[in-house]
């Protein structure tokens, strides 16, 4: 897209104006070979129980779960935990931090049974029964409302068959809370298989999202898509070699270079230097971005130009496939689990007064919203910010324990 030589003259500019400190907060150590391990090799390395199964979509898409079971220790409650990832991530951002700071680990220690779901077009979930998604360009028609509408139904159904449990405790970070608005309001069957849900940097509603970056893409999204589909661009940003071999070069500890990609995180996300463990980020760089579609990025640009809550925008098509000039709005009425939301004052994706729109809109289903107390705290932090265990996981495992 032309959009991303533009993000990336942006990164660089704002990278080299920005200070950077050498000591980002309390190094959590990770292994830099981590990078390149599979998501089970890297929970059987840390001494925890590994299971991957998958399964099929009905309309085609082979999706990869990543499992772990119970910790090191502890015994299983019989209480399954259903973790889904954002934009561009995969199952391997709820553990690439480490043992003591990955929400996998820290549920499963607390005897939960972790499922990590992918959803379809990530490098894990890069599959189907009969379309090629290197040259199959119908591999790639799809937004995060058929992740939310098929891809997380499908896993939960399967998880619950699968351990005999009748709900699950579904946590979403950023697109994995869409995903489950999205589901819980045009599969509502399926919130009597939610315990609680619990959003991390919830996004439904955008008017409020303050990332630049993310406005150079919703100002030029039309055009864009148009030109996406003249050349054939469907795929944006897959896992690659190339990457992983900048992060590693680049990003490592003591290279000096190692600003640029902390700060290139900060320009998306908002600044945060005391939460940024920068030793990680090789380890993070082997496996984000993991590739998605590129119409779930233009939906969120939608969205952002929008300010709806709404189903995919196909313009002139809209009335052949819905039956009316404008996407429907999501019922978020048809939302009935318990919910709980976190969102922090410097996120710059999920805007402070969208949440607490959301909030509002759902009703008795939203049972709290809780401000992070750190006022710095971005949108990646609650995946990665060194702190997360202490000021919001520690929450998270506490509400658990109510239902």
């Amino acid at each position: 897209m032309l959009v991303l030589p533009l993000i990336l003259s942006t990164v660089i500019t704002i990278s080299l104006g920005v200070p950077h400190s050498r000591q980002l907060g309390h190094p959590v150590l990770q292994d830099d070979e981590d990078a390149d391990l599979t998501v089970p090799e890297l929970v059987t390395k840390y001494g925890y129980p590994a299971e991957e199964h998958f399964v099929t979509t009905s309309d085609g898409y082979i999706l990869r779960l990543h499992r772990i079971p119970h910790g090191r220790t502890s015994h299983n409650k019989n209480k399954v935990a259903f973790l889904m990832h954002g934009l561009l991530c995969s199952s391997a951002d709820w553990i690439i931090t480490g043992t003591t700071h990955g929400l996998g680990y820290l549920l499963a220690d607390e005897g939960y049974d972790v499922w990590m779901g992918n959803g379809r077009g990530n490098h894990e979930s890069r599959n189907h029964t009969t379309l090629n998604p290197d040259t199959d360009a119908d591999f790639w028609h799809f937004s995060w409302h058929e992740i939310g509408n098929v891809d997380v139904p499908t896993m939960i159904d399967y998880v619950l068959e699968t351990t005999g449990q009748s709900q699950v405790y579904h946590i979403g970070h950023s697109q994995g809370t869409t995903s489950y608005y999205v589901m819980a309001s045009t599969r509502p069957e399926y919130n009597d298989k939610i315990a609680a849900h619990f959003s991390l940097a919830p996004i439904a509603y955008m008017n409020h999202m303050t990332s630049p970056l993310m406005h150079i893409v919703a100002s030029f999204s039309g055009p864009l898509d148009v030109l996406a589909e003249l050349i054939g661009l469907n795929e944006f940003l897959p896992s690659s070699d190339f990457i992983e071999a900048v992060g590693s070069l680049l990003c490592a500890d003591d290279e000096i270079t190692q600003a640029l990609c902390t700060n290139a995180l900060f320009a998306i996300c908002g600044f945060s230097p005391h939460e940024m463990n920068a030793t990680i980020l090789p380890v993070l760089t082997g496996h984000t971005p993991a590739g998605a579609s590129v119409r779930q990025l233009m939906h969120y640009a939608q969205e952002i130009n929008s300010g709806y809550f709404r189903e995919y925008d196909f313009g002139l098509d809209n009335l052949a496939i819905y039956g009316q000039l404008s996407p429907p709005d999501y019922d978020l009425s048809k939302i009935t689990a318990p919910i709980y939301m976190f969102y922090s004052h410097n996120d710059w994706m999920a805007g402070e007064t969208d949440v607490i729109k959301l909030c509002d809109g759902l009703g008795d289903a939203c049972a709290a919203h809780f401000l992070v107390s750190d006022d710095e705290f971005n949108h990646l932090d609650y995946l990665y910010g060194i702190s997360a265990p202490e000021i919001l996981y520690a929450r998270v495992i506490s509400l658990m324990a109510r239902h």
